[in-house]
């Protein structure tokens, strides 16, 4: 085959492919296409060509389904012969592999779910399309026409209907064949609910009732979302719905009702399946307040008293009693008589205030009312004390109506009239007036004994203002003020005056009118004439001053930013503002006070002007303000200013690489030359400077810590020159710190030092950064990042290196600039002293002396030590000596003479502080006290071998050496001698034996003192025999035994003991380490002796006497309880608990155990467990019956005994005992018992009575608090038949009840 075919042939959709292959074989081949398990034939779309040679296999205008495996199978008798060729036709994919799979349907949504397509069209699938159609219809619609995974979830179905889904795989190159599935109806899994139960209702008023009910009996399925309350009117026939929303509980408040008529209720549960059937109506309800009596009427009161009759008042009742008020009724009470007499008619009046008349002067009246409503007549209210019926003084008073308190505003043109009730006896005299003027005569006024007037028609602004009214009469004066606004045009504005005069133009400033015609005023209307015309000419008719407006907190958020505003631009600043009274409105400009400008332009040079303002409210024009004389239209000549911001008179902040704008307003005329300066240097390069007429700016983009400082801003003309500074502060990271020096260096630390960076970026520097660097590094490692001082010590240095360091400060903004050390450093110091300096040797003109090296070298190597002495009763020190080494001889000392000597340590960093020796020294011949250098203090030998023991001595003059042994003198022998030289003395011990071993005492003294040691000799030998075996116990077939440890153990541990038996001595046990064994396997009735022998690691010892004879058998003991006091005492278990009695016993022979409990099967209730030596009585889950005493009894051929264990179990108590009723009459009866004979380990502290009809099984509880031992139950039913039961309870619960084994009848005889 044309090697082509070892690759996969693809080919498009449509396209036709050919396949080749010669064929060979003897005899001829028979030749096979094959596609899978068939083998292909010609077709209309597949044609197959063979010759005797040659086979070939056409395909035209292939589709997916022709992708796959051919194979051509050539075979003969010889044999077969097999090629294969793939093939992938690129076209749309095939339909996805079904079946669809369909899951949780409901009304309106559903999931499909299928397998990815068999055959991919030979490009991987990108996504699917997913259609449905009803299977009424014949359209599809798209669901999703992009699903990426093999599942879809559709919705928005409609409930009921019918659907078949189809999915199609897409490919680069198409769209494939659908995979449909089966129909599916569109419908919920569950049901709607049943109905609730009849509603019933509660809580009645005239206005609204509160219904309840219970869940129905089945949810359908699906969880109860709410409930749907209705109510229906019996004069109507239409059910109406309750609540808006679904109620999720089972109560709702009914509210809106119709008094005095009757409603029925139903409801109706709502889940995801819908509504259920209504329940059934409840019964009907009237919708009516429940009658009481009245209450008693509010705050009565005598409100006015005259020589004949008493006014009193009185306010409704707080409670009606449900119904309404239909009269009162008063009654007196003359306090000389005693009698109380109705005032008014039978069924009372209406009003709450009433005149009583026909009283006598003089006397003393007591009073009281009553309410009176259907019900009948409420409870009385007194008024309070006594009135005495005379004439009364009455200090004047006044009524303003709510109106008259607020201003009264009055449009012009119109009638102010002011009404104001009066009182006061006598009558008072009234005063009106006017606070800031008079009254115009045109008012009228009227005055009477209750009131008073004042009319004022055709009123104008003048009229504004604050009117009094004074009351006076002979018991006092009382005062009051009405606030009229009168609405009219406003006044003239005020302090009209020229601000600024040009050439063109002229700026005027006003201040608002004294009045403002009641009304806010609106804009105002500037006007110009010119000197030589008379009329003025309108130049702005709506200048107002809502530009500026005092700010409120509400103020538009974008005012809390600064305003840019390039020159030449209007800008413009609102705000609203509120106060009562209204506030005064003032604007302010740093410290200074705006005020209202208006500039009039396109004037002409040099003319004369004449200008007017008039303001406008809401009712019009007001007469116009005129500034005298006449203004000229020329430029004047101005110093130089500057307009500082107050931003810029503070510090200006900018961040780092942010763009610092100074935006400055100037003025000046002519216009005058502006120069920008830095105080500290130079302007960067960078800034960019704006002048105009009326502003200069200085820009720096990219700004850095540098261009931080102070800005100086200079103006000069011919009229004058003017300064101002500005601070820039720029927040950045800080420049380096300064003047970083090294304070200290040590062998494995380096102090460092610096100062604050000249520039701190304009924030405070947090902290600085510490780093280090080897010389033969190049990066920088960090030491600390968190150093808040000026200094700092690094430790850890590696002594000896050579470091460069450097130090970095940080702010809030970031790292700065390093400062780094100049030069490298090495870490090292001078070396630690030396260290103990100790005496040799002296004689009369020398002293020999040495010390130990320095703790540290300092980080450099010692190069020498110099040795310095000084004379006593000098303060000099002189060098005697220099030396490489530990040791130095200082030679040339006068004897007789005191000399200290010190010792100092020298490297390349310098001379270590001096270790001074630590006594003086006598140049002389010393005698020196005698000393050993023993180096171990015991000794062992084996024995027969030989011991040496050699301790070198040293003293002056030399030492004599002694030797002791136990307190004795040691006495040399062929075998033991003794050798002492000047320098040691030597010990020797031949063929070493047990009576070598003990403590020896080396002495050794000359003429300067003397000096004991002591050393232990141990000679390993065999152990001695053990001493006093001793036959501890004796049975039929073994023996215990003890001895004591023999008292020489031969120089070391006892490993063993071995133990033999009977007159062959036959060993009983070979390793034992203690000093206590059983024999076992002893034949009974025989006679046995025993004899010990120890075992070290050397060997065995002799034995031991022996035991003395004993024959093998067994012992008898009679039962005993090994048992403390503490298991004595009563064991006390909570109700529920397990417990166990665990008791050890001896005896022999082992004795029966028994267990016994009085009315107790213990076998059943119990698990009983023993052995030879212990016995146990376990109950589980204990209960009031497990208390008790429990016998254990042991018993063998020798004794019994007995032994008594008390549980008591905490728990209910027992039912009581003996119930009995008694005393019965038609509707009571006395029942009576005794205390429970099990009170649960507790006393009962009461009990609980219940009873029950015998037609019921329910119990109901009497009473739950009976601490007697009786009771009086009553309202029974006469005639019913009772049964009743008490329960006892303690601190742990109730206890089991006791029932009357017999119902009682209820009857007027007494029964037992």
């Amino acid at each position: 085959m044309d090697p082509k075919y070892k690759e996969t042939i693809i080919v498009n959709a449509g396209e036709s492919f050919k396949i080749d292959a010669d064929v060979y074989g003897k005899p001829l081949p028979t030749i096979h296409w094959l596609k899978g398990d068939h083998e292909l034939a010609n077709t209309a779309h597949l044609e197959i060509k063979s010759t005797n040679f040659a086979t070939s296999l056409s395909v035209k205008e292939a589709i997916r389904v022709d992708s796959g495996h051919y194979v051509l199978l050539a075979k003969n008798v010889a044999g077969e012969k097999t090629a294969s060729v793939h093939v992938k036709v690129l076209d749309r994919p095939g339909p996805p592999e079904g079946p669809v799979d369909i899951t949780g349907v409901t009304a309106e949504k559903c999931v499909l779910a299928w397998k990815p397509p068999l055959q991919d069209g030979g490009s991987n699938i990108s996504h699917y399309i997913v259609e449905r159609r009803e299977t009424s219809r014949l359209v599809w619609t798209v669901v999703d026409s992009n699903v990426q995974t093999l599942s879809c979830k559709v919705t928005k179905l409609l409930e009921g209907n019918e659907y078949v889904f189809r999915i199609m795989a897409v490919n680069k190159y198409g769209v494939g064949e659908p995979l449909e599935s089966e129909p599916v109806i569109a419908k919920n899994p569950f049901v709607v609910p049943l109905p609730p139960n009849a509603p019933e209702v509660s809580a009645i008023t005239k206005d609204s009732m509160i219904v309840v009910w219970e869940r129905p009996a089945s949810d359908g399925g699906s969880e109860i979302l709410g409930y749907v309350l209705e109510k229906r009117d019996k004069e109507g026939i239409r059910w109406t719905r309750c609540n808006k929303r679904l109620v999720s509980e089972l109560r709702y408040r009914v509210t809106g009702l119709i008094e005095n008529h009757d409603y029925e209720y139903r409801v109706s549960a709502e889940n995801a399946a819908g509504l259920s059937e209504p329940s059934l109506p409840s019964t009907y309800y009237k919708a009516c307040d429940p009658i009481y009596k009245p209450g008693p009427p509010n705050n009565p009161k005598a409100i006015d008293v005259t020589r004949s009759s008493v006014f009193l008042s009185w306010g409704k009742p707080i409670y009606d009693g449900g119904s309404e008020i239909q009269g009162y009724i008063v009654e007196k009470c003359d306090v000389s008589v005693g009698d109380w007499t109705i005032c008014t008619p039978p069924t009372g009046i209406k009003k709450t205030n009433m005149e009583v008349e026909n009283v006598l002067e003089k006397h003393e009246y007591k009073f009281r009312i009553c309410a009176v409503n259907k019900a009948g007549v409420g409870e009385h209210a007194d008024v309070p004390g006594t009135v005495i019926v005379e004439e009364k003084l009455e200090a004047p008073d006044l009524d303003l109506d709510l109106d008259l308190r607020k201003i009264v505003n009055v449009r012009a043109g119109g009638s102010l009239r002011l009404f104001v009730p009066i009182r006061g006896r006598p009558t008072p005299e009234v005063k009106w007036g006017k606070m800031d003027g008079e009254i115009r005569e045109a008012a009228i006024i009227d005055i009477t004994s209750s009131f008073t007037s004042l009319v004022l028609d055709n009123v104008n602004r003048f009229d504004t203002g604050k009117y009094t009214l004074t009351l006076e009469n002979s018991s006092g004066i009382k005062s009051a003020f009405v606030s009229v606004r009168v609405l009219d045009t406003p006044s003239p504005p005020v302090n009209l005056k020229i601000k600024e005069i040009t050439k063109d133009s002229v700026s005027l400033s006003w201040e608002p009118p004294l009045l403002d015609g009641g009304a806010k005023i609106k804009n105002y209307i500037v006007e110009k004439r010119e000197a030589t015309r008379k009329a003025y000419a309108a130049v702005a008719t709506n200048c107002h001053k809502t530009s500026w407006k005092l700010p409120r907190i509400s103020m538009d958020p974008k005012y809390k930013d600064t305003i840019v505003v390039n020159a030449g631009e209007m800008f413009k600043l609102e705000a609203d503002v509120h106060g009562k009274p209204l506030p005064t409105i003032k604007w302010f400009k740093g410290d200074k006070e705006l005020e209202e400008t208006f500039t009039v332009t396109k004037l002409k040079e040099n003319n004369e002007y004449n200008f007017r303002i008039c303001a406008i409210n809401s009712e019009g024009v007001g007469e116009p303000a005129t500034i005298p004389g006449t203004v000229i239209a020329a430029d004047k000549i101005e110093p130089p200013e500057i307009e500082l911001d107050a931003d810029l008179r503070k510090v200006v902040t900018v961040r780092a690489s942010g763009t610092l704008r100074l935006f400055v307003t100037i003025k000046g005329r002519p216009e005058p030359e502006v120069k920008w300066e830095k105080a500290e240097g130079t302007i960067s390069d960078r800034a960019q400077i704006e002048v105009t007429s009326s502003y200069t700016m200085l820009v720096i983009d990219n700004v850095n810590r540098f261009d931080s400082g102070r800005y100086n801003l200079t103006l000069e003309n011919n009229s004058g020159k003017k300064s101002a500074f500005v601070n820039v502060r720029v927040l950045d990271s800080p420049s380096a710190p300064v003047n970083l020096t090294i304070r200290e260096v040590k062998r494995d630390s380096v102090a460092l030092a610096w100062e604050p960076p000249l520039i701190d970026g304009g924030a405070k520097i947090t902290n600085y950064i510490i780093e280090k660097r080897e010389s033969t590094r190049k990066a920088y490692a960090t030491v600390t990042n968190n150093c808040t001082k000026n200094t700092f010590k690094i430790d850890q240095l590696q002594e000896g290196c050579i470091y460069y360091f450097r130090v970095l400060a940080a702010n809030e903004y970031g790292v700065g600039l390093p400062a780094e050390t100049a030069e490298p450093v090495k870490v090292s110091e001078p070396p630690y002293p030396p260290g103990k300096v100790t005496l040799v040797d002296v004689t009369r003109n020398t002293a020999t002396i040495t010390w130990e090296k320095p703790e540290s070298d300092g980080g450099s190597k010692i190069t020498g030590y110099i040795v310095e002495m000084q004379t006593k009763g000098s303060e000099k020190w002189s060098t005697c000596t220099q030396v490489k080494t530990l040791e130095a001889t200082i030679t040339g000392l006068s004897k007789g003479e005191e000399y200290t000597f010190r010792v100092i340590a020298v490297n390349e960093k310098g001379k270590s502080d001096p270790r001074q020796l630590g006594v003086p020294v006598v140049a002389k011949d010393i005698e020196i006290q005698p000393s050993a250098e023993l180096l171990f203090n015991t000794f062992s030998v084996k024995a027969g071998d030989e011991l040496k023991i050699d301790v070198p001595i040293r003293g002056r003059p030399p030492p004599t050496a002694s030797w002791r042994k136990d307190g004795q003198t040691l006495k040399e022998t062929t075998r033991v001698n003794v050798q002492t030289s000047k320098t040691s003395t030597l010990l020797t011990i031949k063929e070493a034996s047990k009576e070598d071993v003990g403590n020896y005492e080396l002495c050794i003294s000359n003429s300067a003192g003397s000096t004991t040691f002591s050393i232990t000799v141990i000679v390993l030998d065999r152990p001695g025999p053990p001493c006093d075996v001793h036959i501890d116990s004796v049975s039929a077939d073994n023996v215990t035994l003890s001895w004591k440890a023999p008292g020489y153990d031969g120089g070391c541990h006892i490993s063993n003991y071995i133990k033999t038996d009977e007159t062959d001595w036959s060993i009983a046990i070979q390793n034992l380490r203690g000093t206590e064994y059983t024999v076992i396997g002893l034949t009974s009735g025989s006679e046995y002796v025993f004899r010990v022998r120890s075992i070290n690691k050397v060997g065995a010892s002799d034995p031991s006497d022996v035991s003395e004879p004993q024959v093998a058998k067994e012992r008898e003991e009679e039962p005993a309880f090994d048992i403390d006091s503490e298991m004595r005492k009563t064991l006390i278990v909570k109700a529920g608990e397990s417990f166990t009695m665990t008791v050890p016993f001896r005896g022999k022979p082992v004795p029966n155990v028994m267990w016994n409990k009085p009315e107790t099967d213990l076998r059943t209730r119990a698990s009983i467990d023993s052995s030879d030596y212990c016995t146990s009585l376990t109950i589980e889950k204990a209960t009031r019956n497990d208390s008790g005493k429990y016998a254990l009894t042991l018993q063998n051929v020798l004794s019994t005994a007995t032994l008594t264990l008390v549980v008591k179990v905490l728990d209910s108590p027992g039912p009581p005992s003996n119930i009995a009723v008694k005393d019965v009459t038609k509707e009571s009866a006395v029942l009576s018992w005794d205390v429970p004979e099990n009170d649960g380990g507790a006393p009962v502290k009461n009990y609980y009575i219940e009873k029950r009809e015998a037609s019921k099984k329910a119990w109901v509880t009497i009473t739950n608090n009976c601490h007697r031992l009786s009771y009086k139950v009553t309202s029974l039913q006469e005639g019913a038949v009772y049964y009743f039961r008490v329960s006892g309870e303690n601190e742990f619960g109730i206890g089991v009840p006791t029932e009357t084994k017999e119902g009682v009848k209820i009857t007027g005889l007494s029964q037992q």
